[in-house]
């Protein structure tokens, strides 16, 4: 019968573990045991081979669409995030049953893999970008690969790190990359670029041990048929009710964080009239301050206050920083939001600690994937609605209008509008909403999260009519 199978090999998985605690746990091939630096330099080096394109991505999307830049990267970005929200629930879902070494592979490969496409053919480039949304979801298998190796106490200081190293990576690797670019030419940055992601998979395949070594070491354990469907991981995801809250608490606050990810060098420098360097430092400055929230406050605050406090707070401050660029029109108020905006990025490591609570180590994946699926799709629908909006307040935030070399302070033509900021203020707004849903939550996840609660429910009703095969088994 398919439930005493289920049951069965429920048991076995509960004695492979109980067996590895009582004897020495033997790790996959790797640089010694399973730690949080491992999560954090494949982390490191897949964002910084992308930030290395930040200035070669907008010149190529300049040439290929003069004329829809703005529009036509929303929807890229739209295609990708969709396809990621489908995705990382299975994604997840299968590094629970196969491990999260070999997915940490597959997806950084992807997501890496439109690279050296970039000065090939446009065309191409931006075609497999927006496909690799498939496995482009490598922040839920490394959320899931440090909760299979920390408490609840150390977690979120580990989520912290992770996020913080996201950032650390910007830092540096724009500005890194224009200058390469304007001494050598682009087509050297993209060469570096495929290095680096080159790297991080050599990387993995030779240094990053398994942190599941429990699971099976090939591609032949047993997968249902309910599990490779990822309609059904979502729905089974979203059934449980804080899981529903904490997915609309991410869409919420990170859609217009996405947004402001694409956008805000184009505004700061047509509508504040920010010079390049200006903007450079900028994120440079914004960017340390990210990292040092992300390490150290994030952690303390909290140790004194908790998982919901904390989300508070930084949910707070996302809604002043989106309130502040959206009404301020002078460089120094830009400033001081962005200094808000660093206090607010600490929300998603927060709110993924929060979550992890009560997940079991074999539906970590499955719960990563699915708050990562809700962010990729905030990351794809973000920067399309915020351009919609900017096309409503008559902002035309165009890459080609920009002159690098421009460094005078006149005044921007901006200046007579009223809220050329507008999109800001509607962020704002969603930000608050969700401020509103974390107030409803409870202090602390307590109660275990029911991942599998409408696929138990559909054994038990119809047993005798399921297919007791696997999708996938050993032969």
């Amino acid at each position: 019968m398919f439930k005493a199978k289920k049951r069965v090999t429920r048991a076995v998985l509960r004695r492979r573990r109980g067996s590895s605690d009582s004897s020495t746990t033997q790790y996959s091939v790797g640089w010694g045991k399973p730690s949080v630096l491992h999560a954090v330099i494949v982390i490191f080096l897949e964002f910084f081979a992308w930030g290395l394109l930040t200035v070669p991505v907008v010149n190529v999307m300049g040439e290929a669409f003069p004329q829809y830049t703005f529009l036509m990267n929303g929807l890229i970005q739209g295609v990708k995030g969709i396809l990621s929200f489908l995705s990382a629930p299975l994604v997840g879902s299968l590094s629970d049953v196969w491990g999260r070494k070999s997915w940490l592979l597959v997806t950084v490969f992807c997501t890496c893999l439109p690279i050296p496409l970039l000065k090939l053919s446009a065309w191409w480039y931006f075609a497999v970008f927006s496909l690799s949304g498939v496995f482009s979801v490598t922040f839920s298998v490394v959320f899931a690969y440090v909760a299979d190796i920390t408490d609840e106490n150390d977690r979120i200081a580990a989520y912290g790190m992770v996020t913080a190293t996201f950032f650390a990576s910007f830092i540096v690797s724009p500005a890194l990359g224009a200058y390469i670019g304007e001494t050598y030419g682009d087509v050297s940055v993209v060469l570096l670029s495929t290095a680096v992601a080159v790297l991080d998979v050599l990387f993995i395949i030779l240094c990053v041990p398994e942190s599941l070594p429990t699971r099976p070491k090939t591609w032949g354990a047993p997968i249902s048929w309910e599990q490779a469907d990822p309609f059904s991981n979502l729905r089974n995801g979203v059934s449980d009710q804080s899981i529903l809250q904490l997915g609309l608490i991410i869409l919420l606050s990170y859609l217009p964080e996405a947004a402001q990810y694409s956008c805000i060098f184009l505004y700061l420098r047509q509508v504040i009239n920010f010079s390049a360097d200006d903007v450079a430092t900028f994120i440079a400055v914004i960017g340390v301050l990210s990292v040092t929230f992300q390490t150290l406050v994030l952690a303390f605050l909290n140790n004194c206050l908790g998982h919901k406090s904390t989300i508070i707070i930084a949910l707070i401050f996302q809604i002043l920083q989106l309130a502040w660029f959206g009404l301020g029109m002078s460089k120094w108020m830009m400033w001081l939001a962005g200094i808000l905006a660093s206090v607010s990025s600490m929300s998603y490591p927060a709110i993924s600690a929060y979550a992890s609570q009560s997940a079991e180590s074999e539906q970590q994946g499955l719960l990563q994937g699915i708050l990562t699926g809700i962010r990729g799709l905030s990351t794809g629908f973000g920067p399309a609605i915020f351009g919609l909006l900017f096309y409503f307040f008559h902002v035309e935030l165009d890459e080609t209008s920009l002159d690098l070399n421009d460094q005078s302070d006149a005044s921007s033509k901006y200046n007579s509008m009223m809220l050329p900021g507008g999109p800001f203020l509607f962020g704002a707004l969603l930000a608050f909403v969700a401020l509103l849903i974390t107030l409803s939550l409870p202090e602390s996840q307590t109660k275990p999260l029911d991942l599998k609660k409408k696929t138990d429910e559909d054994d038990t009703s119809s047993q005798q009519h399921h297919d007791s095969r696997p999708l996938l088994y050993d032969v």
